[in-house]
């Protein structure tokens, strides 16, 4: 076959070396070209998934400390004591609670003063205002330790004011009371 097409080409060794040339360029151009870049993009493909590999392998690390740190968490469940009352001799300790537990949270009480409407009416609950100065995480917690005094009946109302320094807190606590 070689023989052939050897005497078919003609015998000057220019052109023949034209057409070994063409044949070895025809032959790296569609075929050892393409396949370099189907290699060279393979081996980007598996460069890019080893470094997902290694990414999950640090990140399996930090989910098991995550993990485990949660199971260690103690779940917190907010105060709800057997409600009661109080008696009216003992109006006056709801004052002293309530400035403790104002001043655990970190507030600050601007005033606490009782409603003199319900407490001069035979009512089976009394009103205060208070109004109180801190932060807003400071207000949640005082809100939570509010609500593990057992004789408050309800808070009635919250307003909320952005001053310059802080923001004040008016609440609006109905106490209940003993006959």
């Amino acid at each position: 076959m070689i023989k052939k097409l050897i005497q078919k080409i003609p015998s000057s060794s220019l052109s023949y070396a034209l057409l070994c040339g063409g044949i070895i360029l025809l032959v790296v151009l569609l075929g050892i070209i393409p396949l370099y870049r189907y290699n060279y993009n393979r081996l980007q493909d598996i460069k890019r998934v080893q470094g997902q590999i290694n990414e999950q392998k640090e990140l399996a690390q930090v989910y098991q400390f995550i993990r485990k740190d949660a199971e260690k968490k103690e779940v917190r469940h907010l105060p709800n004591p057997a409600k009661t009352k109080l008696s009216r001799q003992d109006v006056d300790s709801f004052q002293d609670s309530f400035r403790s537990e104002a001043v655990k949270s970190g507030m600050n009480t601007i005033s606490l003063m009782p409603d003199i409407k319900t407490m001069t009416s035979g009512s089976q609950s009394i009103l205060y205002t208070a109004i109180l100065k801190g932060g807003f995480t400071n207000f949640r917690r005082l809100l939570i330790g509010l609500g593990a005094l057992p004789y408050i009946e309800q808070i009635d109302e919250i307003n909320i004011n952005q001053g310059a320094d802080s923001i004040q807190y008016e609440l609006r606590i109905w106490i209940a009371l003993a006959n």
